[in-house]
């Protein structure tokens, strides 16, 4: 073939390729855009304080410290979330977020995050995925299984020593009371405080063969073993490096792809480190499983008694029930805190 006409065929190959994969690539590259939250001041008697991330290792008990994940699968979730907890704290100016992400879109989350408040306070972390690399088992649902779903154990090693306590939110949930209440609970000698579920099975968080092994089963012999949700938690930094749980999690997990002994993602290891020893909290700081289980997503119902926060756990996330016009009757709750931009309004502004 002549040169001329090589070169010709080569840069029409080039041309044809950047045509075909141009319409997924900037797929890729669109995230959600959401309209500017409002500035939220401190109420009276709020104690004046700041928060500088040059200044990150002296403790401040004055400052709330909240960690959450971010990612742009769920992160339309998270911008909800963040919403609430600034709309009903007495005093928002004291609130830290500490983000959470991979490597992948991690530049376009921070600016997602700063055009949405631009008057929040916060730090983006990165998570390297190969912490987890080798110790993920697959679970019941595709998204258990995904690195940034174990970031949660990692806490201890991202944040700053002057970080003593914080606030680990799930993506999918949303306040409808001050954020100041949970933070303030006792934890006593405890390193992790959570609304405990006693009545629920908990033989059905962990395989028949964990069961019927005699040495795993007695993990949890002489311990008053109760079910707790790990998407609203609040935790002792200080006592979680001391006694080392990042790595006792990380064993149960390394049990875990030798012997297969549950199904249900980051949960059961929690389980077999803390359960017996949380702290408990009042139910209302976890209405959970508004998103059914983990294969149907069925509408369901607000458990008995007063709520302070509602999380969607399970399949059915409210803003893909929202969108698909089959919302469930809770997820009008869901709705106020939604600063989704959607393509109609978008387009007309």
């Amino acid at each position: 073939m002549p040169a001329n006409n090589h070169r010709r065929l080569c840069t029409f190959l080039l041309v044809l390729a950047a045509a075909v994969q141009s319409p997924a690539e900037s797929a890729a590259v669109e995230l959600p855009k959401f309209r500017e939250a409002p500035a939220f001041r401190n109420g009276r008697g709020c104690p004046r304080t700041a928060w500088s991330s040059l200044d990150a290792h002296s403790h401040n008990p004055s400052i709330i410290h909240i960690a959450m994940t971010l990612d742009s699968t769920y992160l339309r979730g998270s911008v909800a979330g963040v919403f609430s907890v600034l709309q009903h704290a007495t005093c928002p100016e004291n609130i830290v977020f500490h983000f959470i992400s991979t490597r992948h879109r991690r530049d376009d989350l921070r600016r997602v995050i700063i055009a949405t408040f631009p008057y929040l306070k916060f730090r983006l972390y990165h998570f390297d995925c190969n912490l987890v690399k080798g110790k993920i088992s697959y679970s019941v649902r595709r998204a258990l299984d995904q690195p940034l779903n174990y970031a949660r154990i990692y806490l201890a090693d991202l944040l700053p020593s002057g970080v003593r306590r914080i606030i680990y939110f799930d993506s999918d949930l949303i306040l409808v009371d001050d954020v100041a209440k949970l933070w303030r609970i006792n934890l006593g000698r405890r390193v992790l405080g959570a609304p405990e579920y006693c009545h629920a099975n908990f033989t059905n968080y962990f395989t028949p063969k964990f069961w019927s092994n005699a040495a795993l089963a007695a993990e949890f012999s002489g311990r008053s073993a109760c079910y707790f949700n790990t998407g609203v938690m609040v935790i002792d930094l200080w006592k979680w490096r001391e006694g080392k749980y990042t790595e006792k999690l990380e064993h149960w997990m390394s049990v875990q792809k030798r012997h297969r002994i549950y199904e249900l993602g980051s949960l059961p290891p929690f389980l077999l480190v803390f359960a017996g020893d949380v702290e408990g909290v009042e139910h209302r700081w976890n209405q959970h499983g508004l998103g059914g289980d983990n294969l149907e997503g069925l509408c369901r119902d607000l458990h008995p008694g007063p709520v302070s926060l509602l999380h969607w756990s399970g399949k059915g996330k409210p803003w893909l029930r929202l969108d698909s016009k089959r919302p469930c009757p809770l997820d009008s709750l869901w709705a106020p805190y939604d600063l989704f931009r959607h393509s109609s309004l978008f387009a007309d502004s």
